[in-house]
């Protein structure tokens, strides 16, 4: 049996790293052009070579990779909360990331 998760304090601070990473690379979670093409390469990212490609002080590669982290994280705590029973989301950049990727996943082909 799983043990208790307080899924709305995640929820709340993936929300605030996604912010902050966003704050980093220059976001406006309101352009659905720019959000989308973030889902886009978040979908395509290969985690083990886009580190090693990553050059020293680059911080912007870096929070991006760290916010492709936390889209992960993000959809793990949606299915979990979900497994439970429980609706989970975060605010509005949390939603602007969650529907681009929905609607990126659904868009490439296979």
């Amino acid at each position: 049996m799983p043990e208790f998760e307080n899924y709305r304090r995640e929820a709340e601070e993936i929300e605030r790293e996604i912010m902050r990473k966003g704050i980093v690379l220059g976001i406006d979670w309101k352009n659905e052009v720019q959000v989308r093409a973030l889902a886009r390469e978040a979908l395509d990212f290969d985690a083990l070579t886009g580190m090693h490609q990553r050059h020293p002080g680059d911080f912007a590669a870096l929070a991006k990779f760290e916010l492709f982290g936390l889209a992960q994280l993000m959809l793990t705590i949606m299915r979990q909360s979900a497994e439970e029973g429980m609706l989970t989301h975060g605010g509005p950049a949390w939603k602007a990331l969650a529907r681009a990727l929905w609607q990126e996943s659904g868009s490439q082909t296979v």
